[in-house]
């Protein structure tokens, strides 16, 4: 399925979609657009979010996702304009006996209190176990104790708390303390078979 392409760009594919939002891989081109939220969102990120704000800090952003295989990097779209509301990532990704990975996200400011995150997590775990997706078995989330909107949208999601890191990840200039949160395929197939039609 594609996407409406936003203010006369090109149209781009998604990945998985729902009724509100759809996934598709974030691109080179989507610098503009991508930085302009962020830099309108600088207040909702901070202190728990720095993602780039320019141009440039974008290229080198995009580049790691688009050229590591070890990441893959998600953007959420608004359905049916296209707009941006914000990102998944998918970090860390390994296979073999572990087929596991580590995500991270943000909504952007005209996005929040909407949903639209709700919503894409639940295409983007569901997109992640999937064979013809990205075949993982397990996801994680690490989320500083403070990020309350951040516990909120995992715990909605059917993640479990599974522990406590002191120190576990250098951000903005201190090492900080995090809560380690994760889901299953099994897991998240037992809440699918739970949500009501």
């Amino acid at each position: 399925m594609s996407a409406t392409p936003p203010a006369g760009g090109p149209v781009r594919p998604y990945l998985t979609v729902g009724e509100r939002v759809g996934l598709r891989h974030c691109t080179y081109e989507d610098a503009a657009e991508f930085t302009a939220c962020a830099r309108r969102s600088t207040a909702h990120h901070r202190p728990w979010l720095f993602p780039p704000l320019t141009e440039d800090d974008y290229a080198t952003y995009a580049r790691r996702l688009i050229e590591d295989p070890a990441r893959v990097g998600f953007l959420v779209c608004e359905r049916p304009t296209g707009r941006i509301a914000g990102y998944i990532n998918v970090n860390n990704i390994v296979h073999g006996a572990f087929l596991s990975g580590a995500i991270g996200y943000g909504a952007f400011a005209h996005a929040l209190g909407r949903g639209l995150m709700g919503d894409a997590l639940r295409l983007l775990v569901a997109y992640a176990f999937e064979g013809d997706g990205l075949g993982l078995h397990r996801l994680e989330a690490n989320i500083q104790p403070g990020n309350t909107a951040s516990l909120g949208l995992v715990r909605s999601a059917g993640f479990r708390l599974e522990g406590y890191s002191p120190d576990f990840l250098y951000i903005h200039g201190a090492w900080r303390d995090h809560e380690r949160w994760a889901i299953t395929r099994e897991m998240a197939d037992r809440a699918r078979q739970r949500r009501p039609l």
